[in-house]
């Protein structure tokens, strides 16, 4: 395999921003080619190459919960993407995971569930109690944690 330097690699272009990216047409690969090659190909080379880098360029599809954040610890940084989607590959995986991983899959959909369950009801139940110290309501009338100690 050929190593190429980092600057003289004829397809290597600049930092491509992730909104451009995920808008590219197989035009703009075809314009990274060097003139030269580009024009020694046929229009029928052409178009197959268009046929073929439309169909290699993944689609995005919608995704019901994206959320993507970072965790910087104090040796290394890690990342965590939660994708939610409909599942629209055209293949399923030609292997079966192990039964191991099988299992670790399961527990940690079961923990992420839990955690999400959690957390959401800590949302619901501070925001509630937020609304009723505003208004002003004493679920307990005349009864403070004071008045039991003493």
């Amino acid at each position: 395999m050929t190593q190429y330097p980092s600057s003289s690699h004829p397809l290597q272009t600049e930092s491509i921003q992730p909104s451009r990216y995920l808008s590219r047409t197989p035009e703009d690969y075809l314009q990274q080619l060097p003139p030269e090659l580009r024009s020694s190909f046929s229009e029928e080379q052409v178009s197959a190459v268009r046929e073929l880098l439309a169909a290699a360029i993944p689609k995005p599809a919608p995704k019901l919960v994206d959320l993507r954040f970072g965790v910087d610890l104090i040796a290394s940084r890690f990342y965590v993407v939660l994708l939610v989607g409909k599942d629209r590959r055209r293949q399923r995986r030609s292997y079966l995971p192990e039964p191991m991983v099988r299992v670790g899959n399961g527990i940690a959909a079961v923990v992420l569930l839990l955690g999400l369950n959690l957390l959401i009801s800590l949302i619901i139940f501070l925001l509630a109690y937020l609304v009723k110290s505003a208004v002003g309501i004493d679920l307990f009338p005349d009864s403070h944690l004071a008045d039991h100690l003493s």
